[in-house]
C-alpha cells in the first residue's frame, strides 16, 4: 500500500513516483490520469455512470502548493459520476474508486484545467495532484419520491432520448431477491408499456436513457408489480424488483412544436381513449401520462375558428378532470386541486371540478374549504345530493375538531394551573421554612447573648 511519505511534492520526483507505482485509469490508455492507491477501499461495487458520489478532496499543483480542500471547509462534495459535472479527471478516476478509498490522481492540463487554468490559483497547462477519498455512493433516483433508482452500466450514445410516444426496442431482464424471472427482447411506446407487461418504473427511465445504454433500474413496488404483486412471474405483493434494461434502438414521437393543431386534435382523441382505457383498468398512473400529454400538446392552442376553440376546450377540460380523478385515487390530493382549479379557470361554475376540489380539501382537513366548494356545488345543482352529504360529514368533522381544540386547550390550561399551584406551594413552603430558620437563629443569637453576659 502507498503511503503519503511514498508521494513527495516536489515537481519531478511526485512524477517519478506516479510513473512507477501508479496506474493508468483512463479508458484509451493515455496517462491522463495516473493513481496511486493510498488506503484501500471495501471490496465490492465501484461507482457507475450517473451515480450521486460524496468525496472529500484536496487538490495541489505539483509544487504542493494547495489550491482547493474540502476538508478545510469541513463539508464534503457530492456529484452525479461520469456526467461531466466536474473535472474529467475526477469522472475517470473516481469511477475507478471503491468505498472508502483513499487515492492520489496526477491529473495531466487536458483532464483537468487545461489551457485556462484557473485565476490566482493554476497557471495555464498546469498539471496538478487530487487526493480523494470516496465515502459513499448510491444510485441516481429518477422520481422525486425515489422509487426509481439507476445505475448506469454502459454509457449510450448521443444526445437524445425517447420520448412519450415514442417507438423503443429494448432488452430485459429483471430479476427479483436474486432470481431471474424475465428475460426477452420486446418492442413498446414510451407511456404504453403496460401493454407489453413491463413495469411502469421501466416506463418512466426510458426518457432519461440513450441508444445503447445499459442500465439496472432499482423499482420500489409502486413502479414495478404494486400491491397485486405478478403471480405469472412467482412475484408476491409489495416486492422491490431490479430491471437490468438495454436500449437497443428507438425512434422519437412527434414533439408538440413538429405537429398542427389538426395532428394534434386528431392525436388527441386517441390518447384519450388510451388513458380512459387504462383508469377503467385501475392503472392510474399510466392514465395519468396519456392525460399529460393531451394538456401538452393543447394548453398553449387558441384555435381559429369556434369549432376548433370548442374542441380544444372540450378536450383540456376532460384531461383536467380526469387527472383529478386519477389523483384522488393515487391520494395525490394537491394534485386534486391543482387540477381542478385549471378546470375552474376554463368552466368557474364546473360542478364535478368543484365537487373533486372539495373532496381533495376534506381529505386533506381542509373542512371549512371543502364545505365552501360542496355549498358551491349546490348553488350550481340543488339536487346534487353527494355534495349535501358531504357538507354534513364537513359539519360534523368541524364540530369535532373545535371539540378536539376544547380538550386540547382545557388540558393545556388545567396543566398550567396545576403547574402554578404547585409552583406556589413550593414558593410558601420554601418561604416557610425560610422564616423559621430566621426565628431559629434570631433565638440563638438571644440564647448566646444572655450566655455572654456576666452573673451577678
Amino acid at each position: 500500500m502507498t503511503t503519503d511519505q511514498d508521494l513527495p511534492m516536489e515537481g519531478q520526483s511526485a512524477t517519478a513516483v506516479f510513473a512507477t507505482k501508479g496506474i493508468d485509469v483512463t479508458t484509451n490508455k493515455d496517462q491522463g490520469v495516473i493513481k496511486v492507491v493510498k488506503r484501500q477501499g471495501l471490496d465490492g461495487d465501484r461507482p457507475m455512470i450517473g451515480d450521486r458520489v460524496t468525496v472529500h478532496y484536496t487538490g495541489k499543483l505539483l509544487n504542493g502548493k494547495k489550491f482547493d480542500c474540502s476538508r478545510d471547509r469541513k463539508e464534503p462534495f457530492c456529484f452525479n459520476v461520469g456526467k461531466g459535472q466536474v473535472l474529467k479527471a475526477w469522472d475517470v478516476g473516481v469511477l475507478s474508486m471503491h468505498r472508502g478509498e483513499v487515492c492520489t490522481l496526477l491529473c495531466k492540463p487536458e483532464y483537468a484545467y487545461g489551457t485556462a487554468g484557473n485565476p490566482d490559483k493554476i497557471p495555464s497547462n498546469s498539471p496538478v495532484v487530487f487526493e480523494m477519498e470516496l465515502l459513499k455512493f448510491e444510485g441516481e433516483t429518477l422520481t422525486d419520491d425515489s422509487g426509481i433508482l439507476r445505475r448506469i452500466k454502459v454509457k449510450g450514445d448521443g444526445y437524445t432520448n425517447p420520448n412519450d410516444g415514442a417507438s423503443v426496442n429494448v432488452h430485459l431482464e429483471g430479476s427479483c431477491c436474486g432470481r431471474l424471472f424475465d428475460c426477452r427482447d420486446v418492442s413498446f411506446i414510451v407511456g404504453e408499456a403496460e401493454d407489453k407487461g413491463v413495469p411502469l418504473g421501466v416506463d418512466r427511465a426510458m426518457d432519461k436513457m440513450q441508444k445503447g445504454e445499459c442500465c439496472l433500474l432499482y423499482l420500489q413496488p409502486k413502479y414495478g408489480f404494486g400491491s397485486e404483486g405478478k403471480p405469472e412471474y412467482k412475484i408476491g405483493p409489495d416486492k422491490e424488483i431490479v430491471y437490468e434494461v438495454t436500449l437497443k434502438d428507438f425512434k422519437r414521437a412527434k414533439e408538440s412544436w413538429e405537429m398542427d393543431l389538426n395532428e394534434k386534435l386528431s392525436l388527441a382523441s386517441a390518447v384519450k381513449h388510451k388513458g380512459n382505457h387504462y383508469f377503467k383498468s385501475g392503472r392510474y398512473q399510466q392514465a395519468v401520462i396519456q392525460y399529460q400529454r393531451i394538456i401538452s400538446w393543447l394548453e398553449m392552442e387558441c384555435g381559429t375558428g369556434i369549432e376548433q376553440q370548442k374542441r380544444i376546450k372540450d378536450f383540456l377540460l376532460t384531461s383536467h378532470l380526469n387527472l383529478a380523478l386519477c389523483f384522488l385515487r393515487i391520494k395525490e390530493f394537491s394534485q386534486v386541486v391543482e387540477n381542478c382549479n385549471k378546470v375552474i379557470e376554463l368552466d368557474e361554475n364546473n360542478e364535478k371540478a368543484l365537487y373533486r376540489r372539495g373532496e381533495a380539501r376534506l381529505l386533506r382537513n381542509e373542512f371549512s374549504l371543502a364545505m365552501a366548494d360542496f355549498q358551491q356545488v349546490l348553488q350550481v345543482n340543488p339536487s346534487n345530493r353527494a355534495a349535501r352529504a358531504q357538507i354534513s360529514i364537513c359539519q360534523s368533522k368541524i364540530k369535532e375538531h373545535h371539540e378536539q381544540d376544547k380538550k386540547t386547550y382545557a388540558n393545556m390550561f388545567q396543566k398550567f394551573a396545576e403547574h402554578d399551584a404547585k409552583t406556589g406551594k413550593t414558593r410558601r413552603r420554601r418561604d416557610e421554612s425560610l422564616r423559621s430558620s430566621m426565628n431559629g437563629e434570631v433565638g440563638t443569637k438571644r440564647r448566646r447573648r444572655s450566655q455572654d453576659c456576666p452573673s451577678y
